[in-house]
């Protein structure tokens, strides 16, 4: 999670020792229970309400909102742009004919960008430990929530909670497991985690967040180098899955069939796969945002799209994820990982 935050909370220097820091936080704190949470600030979360135990909740380092969401966010026209590489990766999304791009380079150090696009609020949302880019729909009636991040972290995996009753929410999976709301799951909106260079050429005339407060973080700086290569990942409790490295990319997609998850790297070699009724397909160009420094000159991961082709109508995206290895099995684990 979000330890990255602790070299702009703190001001320190050496970003390593920091997230070291920030590990030795999660990994040592005091029992987790709701009464020790109360007096960090939760007062309106119902814990009478959960779906998981107490002890799979760690700290991320940061407190509540110690990551903070993008709450009022701007932007401009992305033709327009001076600052990102062609390769840089962004979440691009579209409803409605409205346009937009989120850099990671900013998501990386806010986690929740909250806005409204073609009409529909939604939660456009990232876990860098899962690499985890998912966008939903913060409709649930009669609320239109608003998210922040908890500072807590449940599989490696960011966990948001809402404003309005502070029920605690799974990013990855977009579901409730404790307060008002548990039980209840965010619908997901399609959208794709690409480079800006596809993004442009798919939307001409789209727009681009760029940062509130420019100067107040380094953006453009991976704050956790080298994470995508590295043997296994923090803050996680949890046993690994068979035949795969943890840290392997794999691509999650729900179907008519239910979730089905793909290795990324069978991907890339086959170019195209049918999975169900969805087209996933691969190609060169986007780079990854945890692994050098400057995310712009991340190795080259590529960029996966999901689609499914209908006999009646257009072509349509269908919302999936590019996740690790750990993340799948921790989450789906009866989903099994297609390898070859």
């Amino acid at each position: 999670m979000p330890t990255g935050a602790w070299s702009v909370a703190f001001g320190g220097a050496a970003q390593g020792l920091l997230l070291a820091a920030g590990i030795a936080v999660g990994a040592n704190q005091a029992a987790a229970d709701p009464s020790t949470w109360r007096r960090e600030g939760w007062t309106k979360t119902d814990f009478s309400k959960s779906r998981v135990h107490w002890r799979e909740f760690v700290s991320g380092g940061p407190p509540k909102d110690g990551i903070p969401s993008i709450d009022r966010p701007q932007f401009k026209p992305a033709a327009e742009d001076t600052e990102l590489t062609p390769t840089e990766p962004v979440v691009g999304l579209e409803i409605a004919g409205d346009a937009r791009a989120y850099p990671l380079r900013i998501l990386i150090w806010h986690e929740i960008v909250n806005d409204t696009v073609g009409g529909i609020p939604v939660a456009v949302t990232y876990c860098p430990l899962c690499n985890s880019a998912v966008v939903f729909d913060r409709r649930v009636p009669p609320h239109v929530l608003d998210f922040g991040t908890s500072g807590k972290l449940r599989n490696s995996d960011l966990v948001m909670y809402d404003r309005q009753t502070e029920s605690w929410w799974q990013q990855f999976t977009g579901e409730a497991i404790v307060g008002a709301f548990t039980g209840t799951e965010l619908k997901l909106v399609p959208a794709r985690l690409e480079s800006f260079a596809e993004f442009k050429a798919r939307h001409p005339s789209g727009k681009l967040l760029v940062p509130n407060e420019p100067r107040v973080r380094d953006y453009g700086r991976n704050p956790y180098v080298g994470y995508d290569q590295s043997a296994a990942p923090f803050l996680y409790r949890g046993d690994f899955p068979k035949g795969i490295e943890p840290m392997a990319r794999v691509v999650v997609v729900r179907t008519s069939a239910g979730k089905k998850a793909v290795a990324l790297e069978l991907l890339r070699k086959k170019g195209k796969l049918m999975v169900d009724e969805v087209e996933l397909a691969w190609r060169a160009g986007q780079s990854s945002a945890l692994e050098h420094w400057q995310v712009a000159k991340g190795r080259d991961v590529g960029t996966v799209t999901a689609i499914v082709r209908d006999e009646q109508g257009p072509a349509r995206d269908v919302p999936y994820d590019v996740t690790f290895a750990f993340v799948v099995h921790a989450f789906h684990p009866d989903v099994p990982i297609l390898k070859d």
